[in-house]
C-alpha cells in the first residue's frame, strides 16, 4: 500500500515528511487538525527539521494556533520549536524539555481552537510521555506511535515499558467503545477505519510475543542477560537490522515477565 497523506474526516490533513525509513515506514505523519471555515488551526508533531516539510505543513495549516507533541522522539518532535517560533505559537507536550511556552500538556486536557476539540488521553508505553488525542467531531484517535498504520510499534526499554503499554492499549480500546471512535489517524503509515479492530490486533500480537518470549527463555541455559539469544530465536523470521529495535523490545518484555 501506497501511503501519501491526505484529507480525513472533517477536520485532518496529514501531511507526509520526507523520511521515509525502516523505522519511521513511510514517513512520519504531521496532522493539521481545522474545522471547516476556520482559520486556526492545531498543528500534531510537526515531525523531521526539513524545511520543504515544514513549508508544505504552512500549506495546509493556515494560522496555527498550537503545537502538540504526542511523545518526544525526534522524528516527531524535532521541528517543533522552530515552527512554533515560525507561527508565534506554543509548543505543548508532556515532556517539559519539549515545551515551548508556558502551558504543558496532559490527561483529560482539551485544547479548543476556532471551534475544534483536541481530548488528550495518556497512552504511555512507547514512551513513558506518550500521548493521543481524540478529536470527537471526527470520532477519531490521534495516537502517535501507539498505534501504527501498518505493523507494530516498538516498546523500547526502558523509557518504553510494556506493562504500561498494555494498560494504554486497553484504555484506547474501552474509550473507543463507549465514545464511539472509530478511526485511527497514526503518526506513521495509513488511516485506520476500524480503531477496535486494531487495538484488539495489537493486544493479541503482545500476548502471542509474550508467550514466544516465555518459550524461548525456556531452551536456553540460564544466564544474566538472555536478551539478543531470545531476539534471535523470536525474531529469526526479522530482517537483522531490525534486532537491535527488537532487543529493546525484548528487554522490556522481560522486564514485564520478572515483575508479574
Amino acid at each position: 500500500m501506497t501511503w501519501t497523506g491526505g484529507a480525513f474526516g472533517s477536520t485532518g490533513q496529514c501531511v507526509l515528511a520526507p523520511n521515509a525509513g525502516i523505522m519511521t515506514l513511510d514517513g512520519t505523519n504531521t496532522w493539521v487538525l481545522r474545522v471547516p471555515g476556520s482559520p486556526r488551526s492545531v498543528v500534531v508533531d510537526p515531525g523531521p527539521l526539513i524545511g520543504s516539510h515544514l513549508d508544505a505543513i504552512d500549506a495546509a495549516a493556515g494560522d496555527v494556533a498550537v503545537v502538540l507533541l504526542t511523545h518526544h522522539h525526534a522524528d516527531h518532535s524535532e521541528a517543533a520549536r522552530e515552527y512554533a517560533e515560525r507561527h508565534g505559537c506554543g509548543v505543548r507536550a508532556l515532556d517539559p524539555a519539549h515545551r515551548l511556552g508556558s502551558e504543558g500538556l496532559g490527561e483529560g486536557d482539551v485544547v479548543s481552537v476556532g471551534g475544534l476539540e483536541v481530548h488528550v488521553v495518556a497512552t504511555p508505553g512507547h514512551t513513558s510521555d506518550s500521548l493521543s488525542f481524540v478529536v470527537p467531531q471526527d470520532r477519531a484517535v490521534l495516537t502517535g506511535d501507539t498505534v501504527l498504520g501498518r505493523g507494530t510499534t516498538v516498546v523500547a526499554h526502558p523509557d518504553g515499558e510494556l506493562g504500561a503499554y498494555l494498560s494504554s492499549l486497553q484504555r484506547l480500546h474501552a474509550l473507543c467503545g463507549e465514545q464511539g471512535i472509530t478511526t485511527v489517524w497514526p503518526g506513521h503509515g495509513p488511516v485506520i477505519d476500524d480503531a477496535l479492530g486494531a487495538i484488539d490486533v495489537y493486544l493479541a500480537h503482545r500476548e502471542q510475543r509474550l508467550e514466544q518470549v516465555r518459550a524461548a527463555l525456556a531452551t536456553l541455559p540460564e544466564q544474566d542477560d538472555p536478551a539478543r539469544a531470545v531476539v534471535e530465536i523470536v525474531y529469526a523470521d526479522v530482517d537483522p537490522v531490525l534486532w537491535g529495535a527488537a532487543e529493546l523490545s525484548v528487554r522490556a518484555q522481560l522486564a514485564y515477565l520478572t515483575s508479574r
